[in-house]
């Protein structure tokens, strides 16, 4: 037998279900006997034996001996990576334990600005100096692009301290960057390469679909197993394959940040998504590639709408996962946020986000040829039924490499801070997060001078009356900075 068609987590808790044991442990729903009739008639009475604490038979995430032990070594050998490290807690934890693990207080990392808020987190957190690269913004597409290769080196020349670098492949939109050759400059510096893959679990098992941070030489990578894979929602996995960072400080940190009651349910789902992806990967992504391009081509058959090719990401340089479709709206004179309103309210579709150029549909494992077929006639029908007045929207960003002045640590753990109007906030040090949608990147970060540029960009979105994460008032007329 094959042992990759072994599922240890699920084999296990499968088991111990089929015994019926008496449960004097946490939960409290023993075993789903108290759950509330409306929940236990949608999840079944199976799953709440699933829903167990931690004990011996069962295994331990944070001292894997058994089960959850196997389950990690058939992950790893089914990526080609020395580890793998399950997460309950999203690829937020992954991110994070990445730049902790990677790194110590005080050490330099370079990073593009477009990175998951996570980034930010996981940098205060580990006590960091972030060197920011600026991002590429595609004004024909209206979508930003990770640095090149070439930006990367550059900043690696310009600031020889940093530890590690940390890209974002595939992004949001499914655009892939230049992984080998980021890793062959990265490593011929002697850095750590740091990859968030959480939009990318699925791209080693077809061979029509961009390279894989763990086979581009990352040292470490995370991966949503839920986003496009089969497993529930949290479910992700960090893979280690470096000689660069100790392994045995990876699983201190994992253990550090993860929940202590892991959810056992979420586990095996990783486990089974693991198994399904070995063994019919090839054929299920096969089917949602070709449903994906048959969906684009509809879609840029309407007057309005169009959806960018892969061919259109490789002329720039970059790849493309066919299997994430970016709706760009502008032609149609509304917002993808409009638009993504009208799907849901007339048609009951939801698509992932939505901004004021486009709207994202990720394609899963799940979908189904008919998904995308009403997804296409949905939009085909709003393209001749709705029309709006042209906007003259242009995505644009400030310069954003400025001057980090205190670590983001020192900002986020002090009391000393007050509020300026933005008029007059230029000169003075951030000691918040603002983040406009679009672009969806921070233009302040904790720590950083304020530029005059910086100003005047918020300060015209705040006329636009446009809301921006991270702000604390009903308005965005003042700021907060170190006092």
């Amino acid at each position: 037998m094959n042992k990759q068609s072994r599922t240890p987590i699920f084999e296990t808790l499968y088991a111990r279900s089929k015994r019926r044991v008496v449960s004097f442990h946490t939960p409290g729903h023993k075993n789903a006997h108290g759950i509330d009739p409306r929940l236990k008639s949608i999840l079944g009475k199976q799953a709440g034996f699933f829903d167990v604490t931690v004990f011996p038979e069962v295994d331990s995430l944070h001292d894997p001996v058994s089960c959850i032990k196997r389950a990690q070594t058939l992950m790893a050998e089914a990526y080609g990576v020395q580890y793998s490290f399950f997460l309950v807690n999203g690829s937020t934890v992954g991110n994070q334990a990445m730049l902790m693990s990677a790194c110590s207080p005080g050490d330099s990392i370079i990073v593009s600005r477009n990175a998951h808020k996570s980034i930010l987190a996981g940098i205060i957190l580990a006590g960091l100096w972030p060197i920011w690269i600026q991002p590429k913004v595609d004004q024909n597409l209206d979508i930003l692009f990770d640095p090149t290769p070439e930006q990367i080196e550059r900043a690696i020349i310009q600031f020889p301290e940093a530890k590690a670098v940390f890209v974002t492949s595939p992004t949001y939109n499914g655009v892939t960057a230049d992984l080998v050759k980021i890793s062959e400059i990265v490593h011929r510096y002697g850095k750590v390469l740091l990859v968030d893959e959480a939009h990318g679990p699925h791209l080693k098992f077809h061979e029509d679909l961009p390279i894989s941070a763990v086979e581009a030489g990352a040292d470490l990578c995370v991966q949503s197993t839920h986003k496009i894979l089969s497993a529930l929602s949290q479910g992700s996995v960090l893979h280690f394959n470096s000689d660069l960072v100790d392994v045995n400080r990876v699983r201190k940190v994992i253990s550090m940040l993860q929940t202590t009651s892991p959810n056992y349910l979420i586990l095996a789902s990783i486990d089974m998504a693991r198994r399904q992806a070995i063994f019919h990967g090839e054929r299920i992504f096969e089917r949602v590639i070709k449903m994906a391009e048959e969906g684009r081509k509809k879609i840029n058959n309407t007057r309005h709408f169009f959806s960018f090719t892969r061919k259109e990401i490789e002329a720039r340089g970059y790849d493309l996962d066919v299997t994430k479709l970016t709706v760009n709206v502008t032609k149609s004179g509304f917002s993808g946020k409009e638009v993504d309103a009208i799907l849901a309210k007339e048609y009951n579709i939801q698509v992932d986000a939505a901004d004021l150029f486009n709207l994202i549909a990720i394609l899963g494992v799940g979908t189904e040829r008919s998904d995308v077929e009403q997804l296409s006639r949905a939009l085909t029908e709003i393209d001749h039924k709705y029309h709006g007045e042209a906007k003259n929207w242009i995505l644009q960003i400030p310069s954003l490499s400025t001057e980090m002045v205190m670590m983001p640590r020192e900002v986020f753990l002090s009391k000393k801070t007050k509020r300026v109007p933005l008029s007059k906030a230029a000169g003075q040090i951030s000691a918040q997060s603002l983040t406009p949608y679009p672009p969806g990147i921070p233009v302040l970060i904790p720590g950083e001078r304020i530029t005059q540029e910086i100003c005047d960009y918020l300060q015209n979105l705040s006329q636009k009356e446009l809301r921006v994460s991270g702000q604390e008032t009903d308005t965005l007329r003042t700021v907060k900075v170190v006092g």
